[in-house]
């Protein structure tokens, strides 16, 4: 039962945040805290139970932790929780990310506290589900379980506290595009879980059964394409990518750090689970075609990033180049690239993360996100810019950051299967060094645009940053720590697609 504990724990710890608000309107964030720390031993205590020795490679799926409760049984739905090595790195990344969100709103949130971390809370629910959920329905009731609470914490606890128009806008755009995303997804399902019927008369929704079914090849390609247009929505991939912007732009920090850090890798997480073992076969023709747009997105995000003038719109857009990359890698077919993107998922959320919260800073300390209005800022804040160097250089690959490994592991998986495509996404990091550097330049050296006396942030925003930092560090230094702990799964993902594929040519030989 300590998977459920997972799913309980911070969704009525939303509820006890919500109407412990009435009696002291500071009790609802230190519930918040208190519950995910709860949360995280409980993990903790999963995480410890779980033996990671290597099993057969083309052993596929193994779970090390399982929990099932019928649901639905009528129409084959279970109460599926479960956990494997790449699931247990996905949460670690959500319950890490979840206090430093919830640390960085301790005094930012001042108005509706309890209504908020009840949106917190629930999002984190949602995020948490969608990485232990081993039946189809239950993963998209926890994929649609975000959208409304995230519609909250955009649409009220937006940057400007006085015009809520450009929030709201934000909030209806991000809602449509969840939405659409939604319900191709379930279309998808549907169609992958009545085709199974029709071959076996088993009406049901488990991932273990549905990787092994043999339906029409067709639907099989409409079912991929379908999952794969609702999971580049959420990741986002150009052209989908229009509600990441609008949502940087009027999202407070705080919750920026959530989507950012967590939110945007459920898309990845959700490929390389769910796409590359329910159609290996149909996933190795459509390849080609993510590629070019994982590529398109790549430099898109990077050409645009260095054109904006908003801190906020341009780290937007540098998530963007970066999710192209990792899409490139998915769809590589390379298992060092896909240990690169476990990496580069967890690098890449911290160090933006890390942008989000100093850009939420400079907006206190200035009241402004526009570019053009800094300058000269190294000598009007102690710490900032330094961190801000760094998370920049982190983001580019500096050597010795996780980021650094995760790029090199992608880069050299990718080359092994496809050169030229690889050639490509290198010269991408030359675009990403000019708008990184371009962006410091701007905003901390140069003449003083905006006078004032010297400002010191306080000691809670130095921590949080320097325990990013080390995060970084730990990640560039020891990855092999965490390419230990993957490796089963990753590895046992790539082998089941190669020997699916495999099998599959040898029946039409």
């Amino acid at each position: 039962m300590l998977l459920s504990l997972l799913i309980i724990i911070p969704f009525f710890s939303g509820f006890i945040s919500f109407f412990s608000f009435k009696f002291n309107k500071y009790i609802s964030r230190y519930i918040a805290l208190i519950s995910l720390i709860l949360t995280f031993l409980v993990f903790i205590k999963i995480w410890i139970c779980v033996d990671f020795k290597i099993y057969q490679l083309d052993h596929y799926p193994h779970w090390n932790y399982e929990l099932i409760l019928p649901w639905i049984p009528r129409f084959g739905i279970e109460f599926h929780l479960a956990v494997d090595s790449f699931s247990i790195i996905m949460l670690f990344l959500t319950f890490f990310l979840g206090i430093i969100a919830i640390l960085c709103s301790w005094n930012e949130i001042k108005k509706n506290q309890g209504f908020f971390y009840f949106n917190v809370m629930l999002v984190l629910t949602g995020v948490i589900g969608i990485f232990i959920a081993c039946d189809l329905f239950l993963f998209f009731f926890f994929w649609e379980i975000i959208l409304v609470p995230m519609y909250f914490l955009i649409s009220l606890w937006g940057n400007n506290k006085k015009d809520k128009k450009n929030s709201i806008h934000a909030a209806n755009k991000f809602f449509i595009y969840a939405q659409i995303s939604g319900l191709i997804m379930l279309m998808s399902i549907l169609l992958l879980v009545f085709s199974y019927y029709q071959k076996t008369h088993i009406l049901t929704f488990n991932y273990n059964l549905l990787i092994f079914s043999s339906v029409n090849l067709y639907i099989q390609y409409l079912v991929m394409f379908g999952l794969f247009v609702a999971f580049i929505i959420k990741m986002p991939i150009v052209p989908f990518h229009g509600w990441l912007l609008n949502f940087h732009c009027e999202s407070s920090y705080c919750g920026t750090v959530d989507i950012i850090g967590a939110l945007l890798k459920i898309a990845p997480y959700a490929m390389l689970r769910y796409s590359m073992t329910i159609f290996p076969n149909t996933i190795q023709k459509f390849a080609p075609i993510a590629m070019v747009l994982g590529l398109f997105s790549i430099f898109y995000g990077a050409l645009l990033a260095f054109s904006q003038t908003n801190i906020k719109r341009l780290i937007a857009y540098a998530s963007i180049s970066h999710m192209g990359l990792i899409l490139v890698a998915i769809y590589s077919n390379s298992e060092i690239a896909f240990q690169g993107v476990v990496i580069q998922i967890l690098s890449n959320s911290i160090s933006t993360a890390a942008l989000c919260i100093i850009s939420g800073q400079i907006y206190k300390y200035f009241k402004t996100h526009n570019i053009l209005e800094m300058g000269g800022f190294w000598s009007n804040i102690y710490w900032i810019p330094a961190f801000s160097l760094f998370f920049a250089l982190a983001n580019l690959g500096l050597p010795g950051t996780g980021n650094f490994i995760g790029e090199f592991l992608i880069l050299f998986g990718i080359f092994k299967t496809y050169s030229i495509v690889s050639i490509f996404a290198v010269i991408s990091i030359l675009f990403s060094s000019i708008y990184s550097l371009y962006m410091i330049q701007r905003i901390y050296y140069g003449p003083v645009k905006k006078n004032c006396s010297t400002l010191f942030p306080n000691i809670k925003e130095i921590l949080i940053l320097i325990i990013l930092v080390l995060s970084l560090i730990f990640l560039g230094l020891m990855p092999q720590k965490i390419l230990n702990i993957s490796q089963d799964t990753i590895s046992s993902i790539y082998y089941f697609q190669k020997e699916f594929i495999n099998s599959i040519l040898k029946i039409r030989l």
